[in-house]
């Protein structure tokens, strides 16, 4: 089998696996799994918020779920190792489920959506939301959003941090789409910073402090030298407002015969040359009179054409 196609049914008998205890272990408070192949066999680590219920009296319980898993989907000697969830409030599979049992019951989808939200929070999350789709009051289906605090949606903080779980709520209208996406308290994402005030500056950031000490080297005048400092600034742009700019001082004594020449000599470019032949006004009279002539010879050639075509329809 290609390794594209065992990718793909190794997905789907996660899949399967994983709705096939959400169904057996619901009200033991399921909370995901984990699913990992060693030597032994199948190794699955479930999350439970009741793992005494998920084991059972004397571990009936368990045993017949590992003879379903061998017989259902052919899983060679699966090991179960069952885990009690630390705080059912984090776990975004729980939350989810409770949810959709509360909407089942008759709460009004506000009400429970808002109660559950302040649970979340309460527990110390940095963030949760909580998404219903689906005829939650009416008729239509729509779209309830409740959240608060900090949620990341992209990304690979989305998939390694955020925990997500969903859920159904079986109601009279239809089904209601449960969505619920915690951040647990101490996720560490890519955009929190945090102030050290103890740490040494010399250790995180040498380069630095080494840069700071060049800019300390340099010293600064004191008094006395910033006084003379200015003084001489002040000195040198007086010399430039006295000093008259460069062209500026012979512009009076200009003289004006130099100016009357400058100005013939621009008019005698402008003058037209002799040797260009300009038209008389006898000439542009002939001109007209041989393009009227050709205009009329050309009519009475239209019309000798236009009466013979008539001739010749009649005929």
């Amino acid at each position: 089998m290609a390794d594209e196609h065992q990718f793909i049914q190794d997905g789907m008998q996660r899949s399967q696996i994983d709705e096939f205890f959400a169904e057996e272990l619901g009200r033991a408070g399921y909370g995901g799994m984990e699913m990992a192949p060693t030597p032994m066999g199948m190794q699955i680590v479930l999350k439970a918020e009741k793992p005494g219920m998920v084991i059972g009296k004397g571990g009936k319980n368990i045993r017949k779920v590992t003879t379903q898993l061998e017989e259902r989907f052919n899983l060679e000697d699966p090991q179960i190792d069952v885990q009690e969830v630390d705080e059912p409030d984090l776990n975004a599979r729980i939350v989810a489920d409770r949810l959709a049992n509360a909407l089942e019951r008759g709460w009004y989808f506000r009400k429970a959506g808002h109660t559950t939200l302040e649970r979340i929070m309460d527990a110390g999350a940095l963030g949760a939301e909580i998404v219903l789709s689906g005829k939650v009051t009416g008729a239509r289906s729509r779209v309830e959003k409740f959240n608060d605090g900090y949620i990341k949606h992209n990304g690979e903080p989305a998939e390694e941090v955020v925990d997500h779980g969903q859920g159904v709520a079986v109601m009279k209208l239809g089904t209601i789409g449960v969505d619920v996406k915690i951040i647990p308290p101490g996720a560490e994402l890519p955009d929190d910073f945090g102030v050290h005030p103890d740490m040494d500056v010399n250790e995180v950031a040498p380069e630095a402090v080494e840069a700071n000490e060049a800019a300390d080297l340099i010293e600064e005048p004191d008094d006395e030298e910033l006084a003379a400092i200015q003084e001489e600034a002040q000195a040198d742009a007086d010399a430039d407002d006295e000093a008259p700019a460069e062209g500026d001082e012979d512009v009076d004594a200009v003289d004006e015969d130099v100016v009357e020449e400058v100005i013939e000599d621009e008019l005698d470019e402008e003058v037209v040359d002799e040797d260009v032949d300009v038209p008389t006004d006898d000439d542009i009279e002939e001109d007209f009179e041989d393009l009227d002539e050709a205009v009329e010879a050309e009519a009475e050639e239209l019309m000798d054409e236009m009466d013979d075509e008539a001739e010749d329809t009649e005929e």
